[in-house]
């Protein structure tokens, strides 16, 4: 899906009047959703969430180049990358970094684990990235990451093993879900890969559901901050909400790991 009056761009979203699907610096706010530039009137496109120029997706790139090169350097015989950077819930007060290098290990037996996240952290980037900036963009994504390891520490076993970027994408997936929504685009489709995509983690075995569900909370949450503090006068608000929404998490953190690891609380 591309933009009608500029087809090196994708678009998510159409225009509530003639259907046509339409690119950020093409939207213009309407009382309901957003119309293209034809049917604006004399109204001014809105800049939306981002005030980014680039469309190239940077961070997602960096961060897929990222876990490329670390699951070259797994796939070593004798590499110790996997047990430095997997995340172990009662690592979590000796080594607290694991809750975020995590996102950067995946399983060292298949790269097929790599494909699918390297894959979905492509598809889902190019489409949020752009829209809300690299600074926004990459906030949502290692907030998200940081719910899905307090999600393994607080429902699953202190001896867990737990690798990959799901947490994180699932994260961006509620993003997309929560943008799509306030900017009136259908998001019937990714409800329904959202859905199967939990109830796959919750059947097959050795996957971290509590990872998902963790990402899935906090990148929507994210995401709605973000959708309520889209002027120039909220953008102290966005921030501060942001550095909350860390800080909720640091706290639910520290909490599980006393909870879990000290006998008798």
């Amino acid at each position: 899906m591309v933009c009608y009056r500029h087809p090196n761009r994708e678009a998510y979203v159409r225009c509530q009047r003639c259907d046509r699907f339409i690119c950020p610096e093409c939207q213009t706010e309407a009382p309901v959703g957003f119309v293209c530039p034809e049917h604006a009137g004399g109204a001014r496109p809105a800049r939306m969430l981002r005030r980014a120029s680039s469309q190239t997706p940077l961070v997602s790139y960096v961060i897929i180049a990222t876990c490329v090169l670390v699951w070259g350097l797994q796939v070593i015989p004798g590499s110790v990358v996997s047990n430095l950077l997997a995340y172990v819930p009662y690592a979590t007060v000796a080594q607290p970094w694991r809750m975020i290098t995590t996102g950067f290990v995946h399983d060292w037996s298949s790269p097929l684990h790599l494909l699918f996240n390297m894959y979905s952290l492509y598809i889902f980037g190019r489409g949020i990235e752009p829209l809300i900036g690299r600074v926004r963009y990459a906030a949502l994504y290692f907030l998200a990451l940081f719910g899905g390891s307090v999600g393994v520490l607080w429902l699953s076993p202190l001896d867990s093993w737990v690798v990959g970027a799901s947490g994180a994408i699932f994260g961006l997936m509620a993003a997309y879900f929560v943008i799509a929504r306030t900017l009136g685009g259908n998001t019937n489709q990714l409800v329904g890969v959202i859905a199967i995509n939990l109830f796959l983690g919750f059947m097959v075995p050795n996957v971290a559901w509590q990872a998902h569900l963790g990402g899935l909370m906090v990148g929507g949450l994210v995401a709605y901050i973000y959708t309520r503090t889209r002027s120039v006068r909220a953008q102290k608000t966005q921030a501060l909400l942001l550095v909350a929404v860390a800080a909720g998490l640091v706290v639910l953190t520290v909490i599980g790991a006393i909870t879990k690891m000290v006998p008798g609380i």
